[in-house]
């Protein structure tokens, strides 16, 4: 287990880094870093592991070798539990170990999100969000994910919704489609139902783009 590969997820951005110890049909474990750490944080631990597991240690984007989002844009706390759930796609694992590792022990809720949590703090957020994937939760210097409990069905519907939609697009990859005119204002008037069809005029003068193909 002291030999790794390199791996890399492709992203909108760019790609998503890890590396990986043991067979790649052994028993999978997904493994997070803590506050601004990367993957080599595992670097002494999975040597003492079990051998019949497959490790992967993912970089956070903007962290060891993941590319950093586009500049100006922040890094809000579900956009690394949608990084899990997309190198988990991209593995094709339906159901692993999750193993996370920092020093968060934060209560939070709907009001009170604080963007300073630590990574070992979203994989409890994933096993919340996506229980069916997980088979174990390995939490290194960490408490659970905690919601009052007035939140919890709400949070996990909302949030969970808007990683599987996002997910979702990101894996249809279609190319605009061209219209003509009309078909292009008839579609802004059926998307939005309080526009007349002089203001969607208005608007698509701005919001769409002319090709030879409509």
């Amino acid at each position: 287990l002291g030999m790794f590969s390199e791996l890399k997820f492709p992203v909108p951005w760019g790609h998503v880094a890890a590396k990986a110890w043991g067979p790649s049909d052994g028993h999978p474990v997904l493994c997070l870093h803590g506050w601004l750490d990367n993957a080599n944080t595992f670097d002494k631990l999975i040597p003492l592991l079990p051998r019949d597991c497959y490790y992967v240690a993912m970089d956070f984007s903007g962290h060891g070798l993941s590319s950093h989002r586009p500049a100006g844009s922040p890094y809000y706390f579900l956009d690394y539990v949608s990084d899990v759930r997309r190198v988990a796609a991209a593995l094709q694992w339906r159901r692993f170990t999750l193993m996370g590792h920092s020093m968060g022990k934060t209560k939070t809720s709907l009001n009170a999100q604080l963007f300073f949590l630590s990574y070992c703090f979203f994989s409890s957020q994933f096993c919340f969000l996506y229980p069916e994937m997980v088979d174990k939760l390995i939490l290194l210097e960490n408490l659970g994910f905690l919601l009052d409990p007035e939140d919890t069905e709400a949070w996990l519907k909302s949030k969970r919704m808007v990683i599987d939609r996002l997910l979702s697009l990101e894996a249809k990859q279609q190319t605009p489609k061209a219209r003509s005119p009309e078909a292009a204002l008839q579609r802004l008037l059926e998307a939005n139902s309080h526009l007349t069809a002089e203001g969607g005029a208005i608007l698509l003068q701005r919001g769409a783009t002319e090709t030879p193909a409509g």
